[in-house]
């Protein structure tokens, strides 16, 4: 029997053999069930109108159970119209009351289909878990309407009378929105996000307030979310690394009407130190214009250079601090003969396609001038003091990790980094090595102090500089490349100094053998256990798949991003994976207001349909019964007495 004092705690919350033995029967019922849905998304990339679009529309799950619905019933266009109402209440609501055509039919016939889609997706739940769903507000009623029966004529009378009321007392609009909310809520069960929410989209900080306010999420960190929150750890590094990133794609939004960050003393340094120069390797690229911040392009291209400049310098300072990184080789600056104007890199001498650097002492040339050290004080004060960043990054604090085990399957953004003989690569930190899952762990602790450790001290500091190791380090489980070429890509003109290698995860893991040693790795089983990725974009274009291994592998990075789109040919992937199989919806370049209805393709049919009892959460109710047993049974002996009402 479970220990007397954690019986007691149990007894408040069910003080009686019947509240203990009803959980019984509830939870037994729960168990039974089809699992619910859930859905994978990688690589934002800071897309929020895309992303957003995606998760309301469950990625066209919706859409389908519209037509599965009302099939001929309704044409095609009404269709399309009542699943953008499903999407965009409230913008939809406007754009109708501005025409003209918000009617008290238009209301009544919308309320009625929208109230069977509600029956429709609610169906595989019990009904105590939509309760707990449905806004309070309108719960009584919405549980009423989709729970009547519409076979009694005097319950289509009742039916009738409470959609009629709803129209006259003036709050139809609040009950589409609240049934509209609830249809998204309910067609997804668990969403898992399989990092780089951040970086080149113009808004990441808009699919973080999405995200906040979604019921049930998780995030497997990616490179660049872990660039900001380093930034938010106030990492210099990472700072500048996330302003030249934002800088050099336009998305000035993200960074001042998003967060906050006061671009003013940045914008004034360029423009002064740079003025006599056109800084025409640093033109920003423009996929996104911005709408609260449009910033000149010539003075972004000097302050995209002044920045990466700076990034350079405090960049070959961490290198220099932590010779256990071995990354001399990154200290590019000092291999720079500031008089020939080349640069020497693996052996080799480059010229240069830039000398201007009016910052840069060659005696010294990680130095930050004065002014430098000054500008990157008051950026840095605006990273600490933006509370939505600090907010967003405690959000994915709570709601994050490097990995996730879940259902049989494991979830990680890049990779776990391998030798090419297939063993694990082994990182050393501080006389301990760390491989495989061991080195996963780790590597999640260290995340952890760099923003949690109180006060300051070698070992936080230690933590912060570990962040900007994690997004380009040759070892760092989510960048997954021997180097970064910033530099080169800027600097030097010969493509081949511009090659990163890929970890040999890369091609090991396409591998069922290798697939099988990392799921053993981390305590999955062989067989029904997948392995989901992001970060390497798929090339659709080039015949590439998502699904490798055998089907033991699923890659799901397929371009959401604007920037990858011409690479993969396609808009990005959603992994959806239901009681009966896995599915990957295809998705086209997105269109607002148009209809964007992706191409759905079953890879996997389950053998059996799986039911909550054979998930994760299944388990932890079994357990949950267990307990409950126990108590009945120590109510039933007198071990603890019944509260009785």
């Amino acid at each position: 029997m479970r220990e007397l004092a954690y019986l007691k705690l149990l007894s408040r919350e069910y003080p009686t053999i019947k509240a203990a033995s009803s959980e019984i029967i509830n939870l037994t019922a729960i168990r039974g069930l089809p699992k619910g849905t859930e859905y994978f998304f990688s690589d934002l990339h800071g897309e929020h109108e895309a992303f957003i679009h995606l998760l309301r529309s469950s990625s066209g799950i919706i859409r389908e159970k519209i037509k599965e619905t009302f099939g001929y019933i309704i044409p095609e266009e009404e269709q399309v119209e009542l699943a953008n109402l499903i999407y965009y209440p409230d913008q939809v609501l406007n754009q109708i009351g501005a025409s003209g055509k918000d009617t008290d039919d238009w209301k009544r016939i919308n309320i009625y289909r929208l109230v069977q889609i509600c029956k429709e997706v609610s169906s595989k739940y019990t009904r105590s878990k939509v309760r707990k769903k449905l806004p309070p507000e309108f719960a009584y009623i919405i549980d009423e309407l989709i729970h009547v029966d519409y076979n009694a004529d005097n319950k289509r009378v009742y039916y009738s009378e409470i959609i009629r009321s709803i129209i006259d007392i003036d709050v139809a609009d609040k009950f589409i929105i609240a049934l509209c909310e609830l249809i998204q809520n309910l067609t997804v069960d668990n969403l898992h996000i399989i990092g780089d929410i951040f970086d080149r989209g113009p808004r990441a900080d808009l699919i973080m307030n999405e995200l906040m306010h979604f019921h049930d999420v998780d995030v497997q960190w990616g490179n660049h979310d872990i660039s900001w929150m380093g930034a938010a750890t106030g990492n210099l590094a990472c700072i500048c690394n996330v302003l030249r990133i934002a800088i050099s794609y336009n998305s000035f939004d993200v960074l001042e009407d998003g967060y906050g960050i006061n671009l003013r003393p940045l914008s004034m340094f360029a423009a002064s130190t740079y003025r006599d120069d056109e800084c025409a390797r640093f033109v920003p690229h423009i996929l996104d214009q911005n709408i609260y911040d449009a910033v000149d392009p010539g003075l972004a291209a000097k302050m995209h250079k002044a920045i990466a400049v700076i990034q350079l310098k405090v960049e070959g300072q961490i290198i220099k601090r932590h010779p256990e990184y071995r990354m001399d080789d990154r200290l590019l600056l000092e291999q720079v003969d500031g008089k020939k104007g080349t640069v020497c890199i693996g052996g080799k001498e480059y010229p240069m396609l830039d000398m201007k650097f009016p910052t840069i002492d060659w005696e010294d040339p990680l130095k930050l001038s004065e002014d430098e050290v000054e500008l990157l004080h008051t950026l840095s004060l605006s990273f600490r003091h933006s509370d939505l960043l600090h907010k967003h990054v405690k959000f994915l604090y709570s709601h994050g990790a490097l990995y996730k085990s879940y259902n049989k399957n494991l979830l990680y953004h890049g990779c776990i980094p391998m030798k090419k003989d297939g063993s694990f690569d082994t990182m050393v930190f501080n006389g301990v090595s760390y491989s495989g899952k061991s080195l996963m762990d780790f590597v999640d602790r260290m995340i952890q102090n760099a923003y949690f450790l109180k006060g300051e001290s070698k070992e936080k500091e230690d933590a912060r500089d570990f962040m900007w190791y994690l997004w380009c380090g040759e070892k760092s489980p989510v960048y997954g490349k021997d180097k970064m070429t910033t530099f080169e890509h800027y600097f030097v003109a010969d493509a081949a100094t511009h090659k990163e290698t890929m970890n040999p995860y890369y091609q090991l893991s396409v591998k069922e053998e290798y697939c099988d040693k990392i799921l053993e790795e981390f305590g999955l089983p062989t067989k029904g256990a997948h392995i989901i990725n992001g970060h390497v974009p798929v090339k659709i274009k080039d015949g590439e798949t998502p699904v490798k291994a055998g089907g033991k592998l699923y890659i799901i990075d397929g371009g959401l991003s604007k920037a990858y789109q011409s690479k993969t040919g396609i808009a990005g992937y959603t992994l959806i994976y239901n009681s009966n199989h896995l599915a990957l919806a295809e998705h086209k370049p997105f269109t607002p207001g148009k209809e964007n209805t992706p191409k759905v393709t079953i890879v996997e049919k389950m053998k059996n349909r799986v039911m909550v009892g054979d998930t994760d959460l299944g388990k932890e109710l079994a357990g949950r019964i267990e307990d409950l047993k126990e108590l009945v049974a120590a109510y039933r002996e007198g071990v603890i007495k019944e509260k009785m009402v």
